[in-house]
């Protein structure tokens, strides 16, 4: 009979995408989280007392990453202080049900969480802009706008580093999609696991397999929202993401290999590097004399015959501790 590649001693109940080992259910709990905190300590991601935002979005990634820091915050004294902070921006149908999972795993979790939404803070929700921009733009906005919003809600709660849930399937389609275009200037920021900003953002998930991700959540029993978003139809990085998925079948160790690539990618010096500015709007870190957000905003703005800078007159809900 055979048995678990980690234990020796119970019978294997699944293969793991990542290694290819067989695995009981135990073991693989153990060594996933495991194989994330060696990669917070590899990179130093966190400094004890230190007070840290999750960007929570009631998705597989976000719900395990909360699950997980908050777990290995306790088991491996970090020493953390969790705050979590979510998005609304405003899509019927799909954002209103993962707010309500969002906010059952906060309470779970017994962790505070703030709601800030695209209507509050750029005077639209999606809603309003796809129309606007139409859908083909629909994911550009949006992921403009929700990294601006994130940066926000974690200046609110005085974190000093932004926890995202991106993983090695994010991050190898990145790298592939930044090469295919030419943007060789992001690629070492596509793999960088400490991004820039305001707040610096950190991905504990960079070697975590998407498919992975899903196992633990079903193993661990973790409530999480799994509809597709109606605007991502058609998305550029989802044809990257296809054909990762076909390398993948012949080869699983694709993923890895991606990233490492781009780990490896060395720009050569006499290339012009993009600056490291201040947008003269709102204050964030970009490459230009405004940022991409007040850019786009500043153009739904004229459209509509508004003028609403970013950050002004914030509203969002805010959930305390239970215990507090």
């Amino acid at each position: 009979m055979k048995k678990c590649n980690y234990c020796q001693i119970e019978k294997p109940s699944l293969k793991r995408p990542k290694t290819g080992k067989l695995c009981c259910v135990k073991c693989f709990i153990k060594y996933f989280e495991e194989e994330i905190h060696e990669t917070i300590i590899n990179y130093k991601f966190f400094t004890k007392g230190e007070t840290v935002a999750i960007g929570i979005s009631g998705g597989k990634d976000s719900t395990v990453l909360a699950h997980v820091i908050n777990k290995l915050n306790i088991s491996k004294n970090y020493g953390l202080n969790i705050q979590l902070v979510a998005i609304d921006e405003g899509i019927k149908g799909y954002r209103d049900g993962s707010i309500e999972t969002i906010e059952k795993n906060a309470k779970l979790l017994n962790l505070p969480l703030i709601i800030l939404s695209f209507k509050d803070l750029f005077g639209l929700t999606m809603d309003e802009i796809v129309p606007k921009c139409g859908l083909s733009n629909s994911c550009t906005y949006c992921g403009v706008f929700r990294r601006q919003a994130l940066e926000k809600g974690a200046e609110m709660v005085k974190a000093t580093k932004l926890i995202t849930g991106h993983n090695a399937d994010d991050i190898a389609e990145t790298v592939l999609m930044n090469f295919l275009r030419g943007d060789f200037n992001r690629l070492p920021l596509s793999v960088n696991p400490i991004g820039g900003g305001n707040i610096p953002r950190v991905k504990p998930f960079k070697y975590t397999y998407e498919k992975e991700i899903v196992m633990y959540a079903r193993y661990c029993k973790l409530d999480y929202f799994c509809s597709e978003c109606t605007y991502a139809v058609g998305a550029y990085r989802g044809n990257v993401r296809s054909l990762i998925k076909d390398l993948e079948l012949d080869r699983p160790q694709s993923l890895i290999d991606i990233i490492h690539s781009g780990e490896f990618f060395k720009i050569e010096e006499n290339v012009k590097q993009r600056d490291c500015l201040k947008c003269v709007n709102c204050g964030s870190v970009c490459s230009n004399e405004k940022c991409k957000a007040c850019l786009l905003l500043e153009k739904l703005n004229k459209e509509n015959n508004i003028n609403k800078p970013i950050g002004k007159e914030i509203k969002y809900q805010e959930m305390k501790n239970p215990e507090q």
